[in-house]
C-alpha cells in the first residue's frame, strides 16, 4: 500500500514573518495525519521554517535548485546549500520553471539526478496545457516528459522519486482535471514506468496530482486508485484550508 503524500508549494508568497503566523496552527492541525506532510517554501522562508517545524511531523522542501554543486551562477542555490541546511525535498521541473525560466526535459534530468546526489527527495513536476489536451497528445507528452526526466536513474532511485502530474490548464485557474480525468493521467505514467523499470518500482513510486487542489475536491481525488496525494498550490497558503486537504480522509 502507497502512502499519501501530500505537498504545498507556496510558489512566491509569504515572508517569514508571515511563516510564523501559519506555523502558530499548522502543526497541531495535522500532527495526527495519515499522509506525509510538505511544505515548499521560498528560499529566504527556508531556515524559518525549518525551526518551527521541528518536532513536528512536517518535512520541509524547496521549490527548485540548479545541477552545480557551486560555480558562476549567480542567484542559484545548489543543491550542496540545502542538503547542508537539512532540507528534505526539492520540487523540479515545476510548469511555471519550464514557461517563464526555459527549463527543458535536460536540464530537469541533470537536477534530479544532482538531488540523489545530495540525498534530496525530488518531487518531479509533469503536464501539459490546455493546447495540447485539446491536440490530444496529453499522454504521449507526459510520458515523455516523464521518460527523459527519469533517464540514467536506477530502479531504487526511480522508487523514491515523487511525481506530480499537473495539467497546466488547472494549476491557479479554479479548473479541476475531474478524477477520473486526473487517474487516467497518473496511470498512463505509471504504465510507461512499468513498461521501462518493472512491476516493483511502478507499484512503489508515489505520483501526484497538483491542479486546483482544495478541500472540496481532495477526498475524491486522493481516493482514486493511482493518485497518492497532492502537489497544492494556492490552497496550500490557508493554514485551515491546507489542514482539511491534509485530513481528507477524517
Amino acid at each position: 500500500m502507497r502512502r499519501k503524500v501530500i505537498a504545498g508549494n507556496w510558489k512566491m508568497n509569504k515572508t517569514p514573518i508571515e511563516v510564523v503566523s501559519f506555523m502558530e496552527t499548522f502543526p497541531e492541525l495535522v500532527k495526527d495525519a495519515e499522509a506525509e506532510v510538505i511544505l515548499c517554501a521560498p528560499y529566504i522562508d527556508v531556515m524559518v521554517l525549518m525551526k518551527l517545524a521541528d518536532d513536528t511531523n512536517i518535512k520541509v522542501g524547496v521549490q527548485n535548485m540548479h545541477y552545480e554543486e557551486s560555480g558562476a551562477y549567480t542567484g542559484e542555490v545548489s543543491p550542496k546549500m540545502l542538503r547542508d541546511i537539512g532540507v528534505d525535498y526539492v520540487i523540479i521541473g515545476h510548469s511555471e520553471r519550464r514557461a517563464y525560466y526555459n527549463e527543458t526535459d535536460e536540464s530537469v534530468n541533470k537536477k534530479l539526478k544532482a538531488a540523489f546526489n545530495y540525498n534530496l527527495k525530488p518531487i518531479l513536476c509533469v503536464g501539459e496545457t490546455l493546447e495540447q489536451r485539446e491536440e490530444g497528445i496529453t499522454k504521449d507528452l507526459i510520458t515523455t516528459q516523464t521518460r527523459l526526466a527519469l533517464k540514467g536513474l536506477s530502479n531504487e532511485q526511480v522508487k523514491k522519486v515523487i511525481i506530480a502530474y499537473e495539467p497546466i490548464w488547472a494549476i491557479g485557474t479554479g479548473k479541476t482535471a475531474t478524477s477520473l480525468e486526473a487517474n487516467e493521467a497518473i496511470k498512463w505514467i505509471r504504465d510507461e514506468i512499468r513498461a521501462i523499470y518493472g512491476d516493483e518500482v511502478a507499484d512503489e513510486v508515489i505520483l501526484q496530482y497538483g491542479g486546483s487542489v482544495k478541500s472540496s475536491n481532495a477526498k475524491e481525488l486522493f481516493e482514486m486508485s493511482d493518485i497518492d496525494g497532492g502537489l497544492v498550490g494556492g490552497a496550500s497558503l490557508d493554514p485551515t484550508e491546507f489542514s482539511k486537504i491534509v485530513n481528507y480522509n477524517k
